[in-house]
C-alpha cells in the first residue's frame, strides 16, 4: 500500500508539469471562457505543488544552501521573462511594470514569507534560531540592491520623473548584477557554513540524516521538471490576470492589486518550500529562500529590463514612490532588528506580518 501511495504521488508530480506546459501552449494569448479559467486555475495550483516537490528533491539531492538557491534563481528567471514580455506587449501601464514586480517580491519574501517561517517555527519549537552571520549578509545585499534601484531614481536629476538616465542605469544594471554574484560565491563557495541550518546550541547541520540523498538521475530528473512546473505557473498566472483584472476592477480596487496577487502567485513555491523547511525547524533555510528570492528578483530583473529597454519605445520608471519608500525604509529597520539576536519569537514574527498586511491594505487603498 505504502509502495503504491509513493507511486502514485511520484506520478502525479511528473504529469501535472506536463498538463501546465501543454495547457499554456493551448491557452497562451487567449481569452479564457469561465471554464477554462477554472481548469487553469486548478493545475496551477498543482504545478506549484509539483515545483515544492520536484525542488526539495534537488535540495536533497545537492543541500543546502544550493537547494534554496536553484528554486530562488529558477523561479526569478522565469519571473524576469514573463516582465520583460509583458512590457515588450507595450501599453502605457508598462512603464513601472519592472518596479512593482521588484517591489511586490521584496514585500512579499522579505515580510510576508519571513513572518510566516518565523511564526510556524518559534510557535512549534519556542524559537526560531538562525545564523545572524549568513542572514545578515543576504539582508545587506536586498537593502542595497533594492536602494540603487528603487530609491534612487527618484532623487537623481539627470532626466524628469522617477528614472534614470542610460548611464546611470547602466550602472544600476551592473552593481546588481556583481552583488548578485558576489553574494552566490560567498553562499556557495566562501562562506557556505553561514547559510546552513543550525541547531538550537549553535551547531551547523551540515547533512541531513533522515533519509538517503536520492540518485543523480533522479534529481536531474526532478530539475527538468521543477523548470516545466515554473513556466507553467508563471505562464498560466499571466493567462488568468486578464481574468484578475476585471474582477479586481469590478470591486472597485486600485490596479496594483493585480500586481500583488500576480507576484504572490509567482512566489507560491517558495512560500510553501519555506514554509515547510520552519516546521522542520530548518529557519536558515527558509531565510535563504525569502531573501534569495528577493535578491535575485533584483539582480536578474534590473539589468535584464535595463537591455529591453534599448529596444523599448517606452519609459522604464523604477523611482518608488514616497509610501513605498516608508515601507521599504522600515522593512530594512525591522528586519536588522529581527536578524541581529539570531533567533526569533512570535513577537517578531508578527512584527514582519503587520507590515505586510500595512504593504497589502495600501495596495488596495493607496
Amino acid at each position: 500500500m505504502l509502495t503504491r501511495l509513493r507511486a502514485l504521488t511520484k506520478a502525479w508530480t511528473a504529469i501535472v508539469p506536463l498538463l501546465a506546459v501543454v495547457l499554456l501552449i493551448l491557452t497562451w494569448g487567449r481569452n479564457l471562457p469561465g471554464a477554462a479559467v477554472v481548469l487553469v486555475t486548478v493545475i496551477l495550483a498543482g504545478s506549484v505543488l509539483a515545483a515544492v516537490h520536484h525542488a526539495e528533491v534537488v535540495a536533497h539531492r545537492v543541500g543546502e544552501p544550493f537547494g534554496s538557491l536553484v528554486l530562488a534563481i529558477a523561479v526569478t528567471v522565469i519571473e524576469v521573462a514573463l516582465i520583460v514580455t509583458l512590457m515588450v506587449d507595450g501599453g502605457a501601464k508598462s512603464a513601472t511594470l519592472a518596479r512593482d514586480t521588484v517591489f511586490a517580491a521584496v514585500m512579499i519574501t522579505c515580510n510576508g514569507v519571513v513572518g510566516l517561517s518565523l511564526l510556524v517555527a518559534s510557535i512549534r519549537h519556542g524559537t526560531a534560531v538562525f545564523n545572524a552571520e549568513g542572514t545578515g549578509a543576504a539582508l545587506a545585499t536586498v537593502a542595497t540592491l533594492s536602494t540603487l534601484s528603487l530609491v534612487l531614481p527618484t532623487f537623481t536629476t539627470s532626466k524628469p520623473g522617477p528614472e534614470f538616465s542610460g548611464v546611470q542605469l547602466t550602472f544600476a544594471a551592473l552593481s546588481s548584477l556583481v552583488l548578485y554574484g558576489l553574494f552566490v560565491t560567498t553562499q556557495t563557495v566562501r562562506h557556505r557554513d553561514y547559510f546552513l541550518p543550525i541547531t538550537r546550541q549553535g551547531e551547523v547541520i551540515t547533512r541531513e540524516e533522515h533519509a538517503e540523498r536520492p540518485p543523480a538521475r533522479v534529481a536531474w530528473a526532478s530539475l527538468g521538471l521543477l523548470g516545466m512546473a515554473l513556466i507553467g505557473v508563471v505562464g498560466l498566472a499571466k493567462g488568468v490576470s486578464p481574468t484578475i483584472e476585471s474582477g479586481v476592477a469590478s470591486a472597485g480596487l486600485h490596479h496594483a492589486v493585480v500586481g500583488v496577487i500576480i507576484a504572490l502567485l509567482v512566489l507560491l513555491p517558495e512560500t510553501i518550500a519555506a514554509l515547510r523547511s520552519a516546521r522542520r525547524d530548518r529557519v536558515q533555510t527558509s531565510l535563504n529562500l525569502a531573501l534569495g528570492s528577493a535578491m535575485a528578483s533584483i539582480g536578474l530583473t534590473i539589468p535584464a529590463v535595463a537591455l529591453a529597454s534599448i529596444w523599448l519605445p517606452g519609459p522604464l520608471i523604477l523611482g518608488l514612490g514616497s509610501t513605498h519608500m516608508l515601507l521599504l525604509l522600515l522593512t530594512v529597520v525591522v528586519s536588522s532588528l529581527t536578524v541581529v539576536p539570531g533567533r526569533a519569537t512570535p513577537l517578531q514574527a508578527g512584527v514582519h506580518l503587520v507590515v505586510f498586511a500595512a504593504y497589502l491594505e495600501l495596495a488596495v487603498n493607496p
